[in-house]
């Protein structure tokens, strides 16, 4: 399999994971200047620290695992199936808190090449 899918097939997006006890694994399954599929991979206990994007928006969808969602200032559960919207600068961020792997699908949009 290769580093990235290609674009139109389909994919399991699990099979890109990467995972690492140094700190949250992250893979791009797509990116343009309209959108970017990422692959965020945290093992427990590991976090995507607060942080916002002035000019994205930002979809999570949790694919596997259990955590919390850092959005406005709370949190909030986060369980498979779920789907979370971080709009453009709303500070936002994951935490594993389970026992498990999480494994959540983000995209952003535009891309980060948008002009």
């Amino acid at each position: 399999m290769s580093d990235r899918p290609q674009p139109l097939a389909p994919l399991r997006p699990e099979a890109f994971a990467v995972w690492s006890e140094a700190k949250m694994g992250k893979a791009t399954l797509f990116s343009s200047e309209r959108l970017l599929v990422g692959l965020n991979a945290f093992l427990p206990g590991q976090e995507h620290a607060l942080h916002a994007h002035e000019a994205m928006d930002k979809l999570y969808q949790v694919i596997s695992g259990e955590g919390v969602l850092l959005l406005d200032g709370a949190e909030r559960p986060l369980r498979p199936g779920e789907l979370v919207i971080a709009p453009a600068g709303a500070p936002h961020g994951i935490r594993n808190t389970g026992r498990e792997r999480l494994l959540v699908l983000a995209v952003l949009a535009p891309g980060p090449g948008a002009a």
